[in-house]
This record gives structure tokens, sequence and C-alpha cells, in this order.
């Protein structure tokens, strides 16, 4: 209806002016009045066909140089137009829209320095550039967006402006054209300090940086980057025809479990969410180097949760970094309960790691449970050093009395490289 109106409008300015013009020459005579109708008639006749012009008829496509980034990382696209009648166009401006998830930037881990104002990191992309195409049939407009956050964004339409030499008839076309940027998490660098497993026949512990006890052997599996030659089994190799390497009872006895929170807070601060995902992640990735079973249970605020098990395969990566990637906080219902419905399909023999952006007393209470029949629980809680609250210091001492390991990550500890993590 509004575009109807425009256009009667538009054509009714140009209906105006040729009458105008045709009136006096009429009623003036002589050459001068007949000089101008005659020397502007062109140019309204163009206003005319301009106004009738089909651009609707356009074929834009776009083209994204990958579709999968990792965050902070730059994507290149190209939007080329095509249209088949070569009408003469002064100027077009060809726009991006953006979806709201765009409108903001990943500096990577320098962007942990402003956990305390997370809003400044809210900065609005803008991609807009003028062609002057003449008779040209194709256009294009080519760019650089830099430092993507993480999620599943679509680009899901191209703005298109054009006008008249005088700007008296003005078009826009708004041609929906969606296509998916998926942004996985940045990889953080981890080191993780203290004790983390032991073994399944005795006491004895096993420090962070010698996880593999290589003197027993329990089995095979295929090999994977960074084993040693040492562990190939050559008679499996050739009987499989493959590369198998031995598994060491360490391997198969230590059993980790990272819990995510991923429940919507009032409060949330989007910063420690997102510091919670890309260090649950890195987590695993440094976990898994070092020969290590881990599993990952995301739990969010609604009825669903995403279990994954304790596998080494790529398939199984690739299924865990999609997850992290289009992870966004849902649902209303508070994380402690959604974590006491999940309590029993954790096993007793876990050393379970929980990441989580709030801590109440009902998370207190709920951890207190869990270490009445788990083996060991750790507590990584995520927050701008002038948002924790009193309470969380005296729940931290409290936790630990009771043989839970606690500790608050700020964003002194986050943008520093490696990120320290206690797993004592």
């Amino acid at each position: 209806m509004r575009r109807s109106l425009k256009l009667f409008g538009s054509l009714f300015f140009i209906f105006s002016l040729m009458a105008i013009l045709f009136s006096y020459a009429m009623f003036q005579g002589g050459f001068v009045s007949w000089f101008l109708f005659t020397g502007f008639f062109p140019i309204l006749l163009y206003q005319f066909l301009f106004l009738l012009y089909p651009m609707q008829n356009w074929v834009i496509t776009r083209k994204l140089s990958t579709p999968v980034i990792r965050a902070g990382e730059s994507i290149s696209v190209t939007i080329d137009i095509k249209r088949k009648v070569p009408f003469p166009l002064y100027y077009v401006i060809l726009e991006e829209v953006f979806s709201e998830s765009l409108h903001r930037v990943d500096s990577g881990q320098d962007k942990y320095a402003y956990m305390d104002q997370p809003n400044l990191l809210n900065i609005p992309r803008d991609v807009k550039k003028a062609v002057f195409p003449g008779f040209k049939r194709q256009m294009t407009l080519q760019y650089t967006m830099g430092q993507v956050p993480r999620g599943q964004h679509r680009l899901r339409a191209v703005r298109v402006k054009t006008a008249d030499i005088f700007g008296f008839v003005k078009k826009v076309m708004i041609f929906p054209l969606e296509d998916e940027l998926l942004v996985h998490p940045s990889l953080l660098q981890v080191e993780m300090n203290g004790k983390i497993s032991s073994f399944e026949q005795g006491a004895t512990s096993a420090s962070i940086n010698t996880f593999t006890n290589t003197n027993v052997v329990t089995g095979v599996r295929e090999y994977e980057p960074g084993d040693r030659f040492s562990w190939i089994d050559w008679k499996q190799t050739a009987r499989k025809n493959k590369m198998m390497t031995k598994e060491f009872e360490q391997e198969k006895s230590t059993r980790i479990l990272l819990v995510l929170d991923n429940c919507f807070y009032e409060r949330l601060n989007t910063l420690a969410y997102e510091a919670s995902i890309e260090l649950t992640w890195s987590l695993m990735e440094s976990i898994r180097r070092n020969n290590i079973n881990v599993g990952m249970l995301s739990i969010s605020g609604g009825n669903e949760n995403s279990y994954f098990p304790m596998q080494r395969d790529a398939v199984s990566q690739k299924r865990i970094i999609h997850h992290l990637a289009q992870l966004s906080p849902s649902g209303n219902r508070p994380f402690p309960t959604r974590l006491k419905e999940q309590l029993m399909r954790m096993g007793s023999g876990d050393m379970v790691m929980v990441v989580t952006t709030n801590m109440d007393e009902m998370f207190k209470q709920t951890i207190q449970q869990m270490n009445k029949r788990m083996k060991k629980i750790r507590i990584l809680y995520i927050e701008s050093f002038p948002f924790i609250p009193e309470d969380v210091r005296e729940m931290k001492q409290q936790l630990q009395t009771e043989g839970v390991g606690v500790q608050i990550i700020t964003e002194e500890e986050l943008v520093k490289k490696p990120v320290e993590v206690n797993v004592w």
C-alpha cells in the first residue's frame, strides 16, 4: 500500500511538471517558452521511464569466502547484481542488511578486557557502496567483515537504492537473499595446574603433564595425531590395514565430564557467557590431546539438554563445536534445578567440572548434594571482578572446606596467555 502511494505520488509529480511546462509554453508562446518545454521534456520522459523501470527483475547473488570461520576472524563477501535491460542509471547504492547477531565485534582474547562493560562491543555494522553503472548490466559489491562474533548468523537481504540525476524520483528495493554463516568459538590457550586423575587399581595420582602409564596396556585404538611412535601396535596395524596404537590403563580409567551452564539469567553478562563457552571448548581440546576421556553436558533452562559422550573421533568433535557455535542462553528454569535432574546420569566415578556464570544458594546446595556421590567436583565461576557478589566468595570458601574446588575466573585471568585453570 505504501509503495503504491509512493508510486502514485511520483507519477503525479512528473505529470504536474509536464503540465505546468506545457501550459506555460501554450499561454506564453514564443521561442523561449517552447525551448524550455522541449528541453525539459526528455528529462521528464526519462524520469517517467525510470519510475516504471522494473528493478525487481534484477538477479542478485551473494558469495561468502567460506561458510565456517572461528570467532574473531574475518570473511570476504561478494555481492553480484545482474540486469537484463541496460537502462541508464546515474548511481546505485548497494547495502548489506545485517542481522542483530552481527552487530557485535569479537576481538579474540582481548575482548575480555571489556567484561565489566560488554555493551562497548555492540557496534552496528554498516556496509554501503555507491556504484555508477550507466548502461552496465553487472554491478559488484565486495567487502570484508572482520571480528565476527561466535554464533549462527544469517545474512537475509540486500538493499538497493537509486534515483534520477536530479533526485526527484527515488527507488528503494530490498532483495531477500539468505546465506548462513557459522562461527565457531575461539580456542584459548589453557594451562591446567594440579592433578586430574588416578588409577582404578590404586590411589596413585597422575600429574596433568604425565597422563599416560605406558606399562599397562589394556587395548588398541586408531592412531591419532600426537600419539608417540613407540605406541604403535604393528601386529594390529598389519591385521586391520590401518594404523593402530596401544591404549593404556589411564586412558580408559580417567573420566571427566564438563557441565556447561546454558541457562538464561536476568543480569547475564554476555562476555562472561562467551568466556564460558570458549573455556569449555578449550578445556575439552586440551584434555583430549592428553589422551584423557572427556565428555560434555550442556544444560539449558528449558526441558532440553545436550549430552556428548566420551568419544575421540572427528565426527564427535564436529558435533560438539557445532553445538557450541549455535548456543545462546535459553529457558526460565534455574540451572541448579536442571542440574539436579541430570545428577543421576553422572557416574559416581566421574570427575565433574561445572562451568557457570552464576552462583547462588540453590547452586551451592546442589553442589553439596553432588559432592556426596561424586568422586571429584570442580567449579569454574566466570564473571567480571566488579560484578562478583560478596556471598559468592563466602560460598567458595565453604565449598572448598567440603572438598569442592572452586576457581573464580575474571577478566584478569582471561586476557592472559595461557589461561590458567586449577584442577586441584
